[in-house]
C-alpha cells in the first residue's frame, strides 16, 4: 500500500511522506529489528553518490524499510534489489515503488527474509551492496552479504559510528579487531564519511557512519580456507590481552603448536592479534599444525 497512487513531484520520500505512509500501514519501527527510517532526501541521494552507484550497476539493498534509499537507488542503478525481513514493509514496498517512480518499478524485486537465510537473489547476480543496516546484526548481515554474493564489487553501509570505526580500523589501533579482519578479508574498507541523527526518524541515541568497502583487487594469496584462516582471528581476539601464543593455544591443540604455527609464519608468539593483518593470520591458519591434546596427558602403564 503507497499514501498516494500517483508519483510525487519528487519521488524520493521526505518527514511528512515517511510518517504518513507508516501511519498508514501501522508501522511502528521497533528497536528490536533496528528500525530507523531516513527521513531527508538529501541524505539518501548523498548515500547513493558516495556508494559510487552507476548506470549499469545491479545494486542489492538490506533493510529498505519504506523505501527512502530504495528510491534513490533506483534514481540511478539498472536494477535494485531490495531484501526486507518485516511482512508488513515487504509487502507495501512495490506499491510504494510503483506509486513514485513507475517509470522504474520493472527495475525493482522484493525479497520478503531475513538477510542471514538470503542464498540466492532473483534476477542478474548483484554488482554493489549499498544499506543502512539495523544496528544490532550490521556486522554478521554485511559478512554474510560478502560471502554469499562474491560479485559484489562496491559496498556502502550506514552503521553505528562505533561499528564503522571498528570495521575501517587498521592493525595497531584500539579498535582493531574480528570485524576489521573479517571485512578486509573481502575488500579495502574506509571510513567514507558521517550521518547525524536528525535524519532518522525516529532519532536513534547514537551517531551513524558510512563504511566503504571495495572489493579487493588482489585476494588474499593462501591456501588456506576462507573459514581456517576466521578461526584463527577468533581465537586471537576472544582475549585480547593475550599473546597470540596463549590465544592460539585451544585452536592449534597447544601453545607449543601454537608457537610452532607462529614461527613458521614470520609471526612472533608474544605478539598480539591487534597487531596483524588479514594476511598474516592466513599464513598462520597455512601453517597449523595438528596435534594430539592428549599424546603426553597420561604415562605409559604396564
Amino acid at each position: 500500500m503507497a499514501v498516494s497512487s500517483s508519483p510525487a513531484p519528487d519521488a524520493l520520500l521526505g518527514p511528512a511522506d515517511v510518517r504518513e505512509l507508516a501511519e498508514v500501514l501501522g508501522v511502528r519501527p521497533t528497536k528490536q529489528r533496528g528500525q530507523n527510517f531516513v527521513i531527508d532526501a538529501n541524505t539518501v541521494r548523498r548515500i547513493v553518490r558516495t556508494a559510487d552507484v552507476r548506470p549499469d550497476d545491479v545494486v542489492v539493498e538490506v533493510g529498505p524499510g519504506l523505501g527512502s534509499l530504495t528510491l534513490a537507488l533506483l534514481e540511478v542503478a539498472d536494477r535494485v534489489t531490495a531484501v526486507e525481513i518485516d511482512d508488513v514493509l515487504a509487502a507495501a514496498l512495490p506499491a510504494t515503488i510503483a506509486a513514485r517512480m513507475p517509470g522504474r518499478a520493472d527495475r525493482f524485486a522484493l525479497v520478503n527474509s531475513d538477510a542471514m537465510q538470503v542464498g540466492e537473489l532473483p534476477g542478474p547476480a548483484p554488482t554493489a551492496l549499498v544499506a543502512n543496516l539495523p544496528y544490532n546484526v550490521a556486522v554478521p548481515v554485511l559478512l554474510h552479504m560478502l560471502e554469499t554474493f562474491p560479485t559484489i564489487e562496491r559496498t556502502l553501509v550506514m552503521v553505528q559510528a562505533e561499528v564503522a570505526d571498528r570495521l575501517a580500523a587498521g592493525p595497531g589501533s584500539r579498535v582493531y579487531g574480528v570485524p576489521s579482519v573479517k571485512a578486509n578479508w573481502y575488500a579495502d574498507v574506509k571510513r567514507a564519511g558521517s550521518i547525524g541523527r536528525k535524519v532518522f526518524w525516529p532519532a536513534p541515541n547514537v551517531d551513524s557512519g558510512l563504511v566503504s568497502l571495495v572489493k579487493r583487487a588482489e585476494p588474499v594469496t593462501t591456501t588456506a580456507s576462507r573459514r581456517e584462516v576466521f578461526a584463527v582471528v577468533d581465537a586471537a581476539f576472544a582475549q585480547r590481552r593475550k599473546t597470540l601464543r596463549a590465544a592460539l593455544a585451544g585452536w592449534a591443540g597447544s601453545a607449543a603448536a601454537a608457537e610452532a604455527a607462529l614461527v613458521a609464519a614470520g609471526v612472533s608468539p608474544q605478539a598480539r592479534g591487534e597487531a596483524l593483518t588479514v594476511e598474516e593470520f592466513a599464513r598462520i591458519a597455512e601453517n597449523r599444525v595438528e596435534h594430539d591434546n592428549h599424546a603426553n596427558e597420561e604415562p605409559n602403564r604396564p
